[in-house]
């Protein structure tokens, strides 16, 4: 059962990764959209493809006219809620599983 477990352990320390690093291309997407940044740019394009999916997702379900775009605020509670809630309890299982 050890294997298993520390293949659980491992696979939720790589979601945790992956999930910071993307709260980190959300906020960047986010700072960006306060300038006018040329829509060309290789980075902005980046951080267009990797946030304009999930934001249209959320803007979609959630209409709300404000104009504010609440959409990064949002994917960032969700995440911060499987790091802080999701993985924790998963990873718990693991070591549980292990014993």
């Amino acid at each position: 059962m050890f294997i298993l477990t520390n293949i659980i352990v491992a696979i939720v320390l790589i979601l945790n990764t992956i999930l910071t690093i993307y709260t980190f291309i959300v906020i960047g997407s986010a700072l960006i959209s306060w300038v006018n940044p040329d829509p060309r740019n290789p980075i902005v394009r980046t951080l267009r493809m990797l946030t304009e999916p999930l934001y249209q997702k959320i803007r979609k379900r959630i209409q709300l006219n404000t104009p504010i775009d609440i959409a990064p605020i949002i994917v960032i509670l969700v995440i911060m809620f499987i790091q802080n809630g999701i993985l924790p309890s998963i990873n718990q299982f693991a070591i549980i599983l292990g014993n």
